[in-house]
């Protein structure tokens, strides 16, 4: 496997990560009924959706072609959560500890690929900015579930 392919790969696994995601925030942001959770939701599956379009793009500059599907892992954890959101007692609570873990694992894969040397400076620019954010959203839902 060439360079532009071993990146591209990389950059599909992100890109899977972030198509993942967007449902997940959407599910959630449909089930919750607390509206500044909702809203929250909302906005962060639209970021991703926005992150997933900018990887795309960047997959295609490698002369590769982005992913369009979901993962199976990311499938089998929705219904995971809806099945613990069933049986929970605290649906709020389960949400934010779900989307907590998910944002930890995505700012270590966002890491991983960025440690990869010769990525080209306005992909690194694009990956630590999307880092960025999800470390932001990160924050907000652990200081969200400091307040329930």
């Amino acid at each position: 496997m060439n360079y532009p392919e071993q990146i591209a790969e990389k950059l599909n696994r992100l890109l899977e990560k972030n198509l993942d995601a967007e449902k997940s925030y959407r599910f959630a942001a449909e089930n919750i009924k607390d509206p500044q959770l909702k809203a929250f939701f909302h906005e962060r599956a639209e970021e991703r959706y926005d992150f997933g379009h900018q990887l795309k793009s960047a997959i295609r500059d490698f002369g590769q072609f982005p992913k369009e599907e979901t993962s199976f892992l990311g499938d089998a954890h929705r219904t995971w959560m809806n099945l613990k959101a069933v049986f929970s007692a605290d649906k709020t609570e389960t949400t934010l500890e779900e989307a907590a873990r998910g944002e930890q694992a995505a700012v270590n894969e966002y890491k991983q690929v960025l440690k990869e040397p010769g990525i080209s400076p306005n992909i690194v620019d694009i990956l630590r900015s999307q880092k960025d954010a999800i470390v932001r959203s990160l924050n907000k839902v652990k200081s969200l579930e400091t307040q329930i």
